[in-house]
């Protein structure tokens, strides 16, 4: 029974953490492994205006640094480590074991907190530019391109988003659609050929970027039916062509919708498989925002606390299993 953790949380930023704050308060005790990108994604954003609490803005990295702070105040015990295998209890009240490669740690239950990382084209200027005006998030970086020009690389739902949310802030927005229509649904497209400051550019496709000091300045489009390039003077690209959870690791043992988030259930954070909890981006693809990712890790770890209680009182006996 020493051996067993109360609340083991897999993955880090804004729901990892604010999941480790209550479950540490709640006297869990939890372990949490940060993975390969200690604090998310929001570790990759210059500056943090839209959460709570910070009515003068906020580096992403400095905000993650202090919610695992917080979390420590409380005892919890980061590790700097990966979980690369999982073996979940099946049974409620079962012990579910998870893997660093090099250890097992056994825990009733688990939160699992790894996120959706934005999907790239795959340029090497999108990593020379981050931070520098380009971004995977409108809501959370638009407002620093307020009045100017900008562009959306996309041609789903998510990019037809982008495209709206912007053009009420930016001066204009033109979106490169790399086919010659788009994958959004009607209403959406609907919405986006209807704003007069939104030009839509079929068969384009983002080639490189360029700007000084790291900063950008313009975008190189190229029509792939007639190969020829222009130049777009822009201060903002936002790509636009979705996100990928970061669910590999739990395939097979726990349900996940087609796109690979996980499928909580009802309100709840449960998943599936009894004394195992998802929170953050993770199973949500539609808010993806800090607060929210927040807010979740707040309710899996009240989920957690409650599925022990229960079993506690029924005077559980934890077995591992075979």
């Amino acid at each position: 029974m020493e051996n067993i953790l109360d609340c083991v949380i897999v993955g880090s930023g804004p729901a990892g953490y604010t999941a480790a704050i209550y479950a540490a308060r709640a006297n869990l005790k939890p372990e949490l492994f940060t993975g390969l990108e200690p604090g998310g994604q929001l570790t990759t954003t210059t500056e943090v205006e839209n959460f709570p609490g910070y009515p003068d803005g906020v580096t992403g990295p400095e905000m993650m640094m202090q919610l695992q702070k917080q979390a420590e105040r409380f005892e919890t015990k980061v590790h700097y480590e990966m979980i690369s295998k999982v073996d979940f209890a099946k049974e409620r009240g079962g012990v579910h074991k998870i893997s660093t490669g090099s250890r097992d740690i056994l825990a009733k239950t688990v939160i699992i907190s790894t996120g959706a990382a934005a999907k790239y084209l795959g340029l090497d200027d999108e990593k020379k530019y981050a931070g520098g005006g380009v971004s995977a998030c409108a809501t959370c970086d638009g407002f620093f391109y307020r009045g100017k020009d900008v562009i959306v690389v996309g041609a789903g739902d998510t990019a037809a988003e982008e495209a709206t949310y912007l053009s009420k802030i930016c001066n204009k927005v033109t979106m490169l659609v790399r086919k010659d229509h788009f994958r959004a649904s009607k209403v959406m497209v609907d919405r986006v050929m209807s704003t007069p400051n939104i030009e839509v550019k079929f068969n384009h496709e983002l080639i490189a970027i360029e700007g000084e000091n790291s900063m950008v300045e313009r975008a190189v489009a190229i029509n792939n039916q007639t190969q020829e390039q222009s130049k777009i003077d822009v201060h903002g690209i936002f790509i636009a062509i979705g996100h990928k959870p970061n669910t590999d690791v739990f395939k097979g043992q726990i349900n996940l919708d087609e796109h690979g988030y996980i499928i909580t259930e009802g309100k709840s954070t449960e998943t599936n498989l009894p004394g195992v909890f998802a929170a953050g981006d993770v199973q949500d693809s539609h808010y993806r925002q800090a607060i929210t990712a927040a807010g979740s890790g707040c309710m899996a770890a009240m989920d957690a606390e409650k599925y022990i209680g229960e079993l506690s009182g029924e005077n559980h006996t934890w077995v591992v299993q075979d």
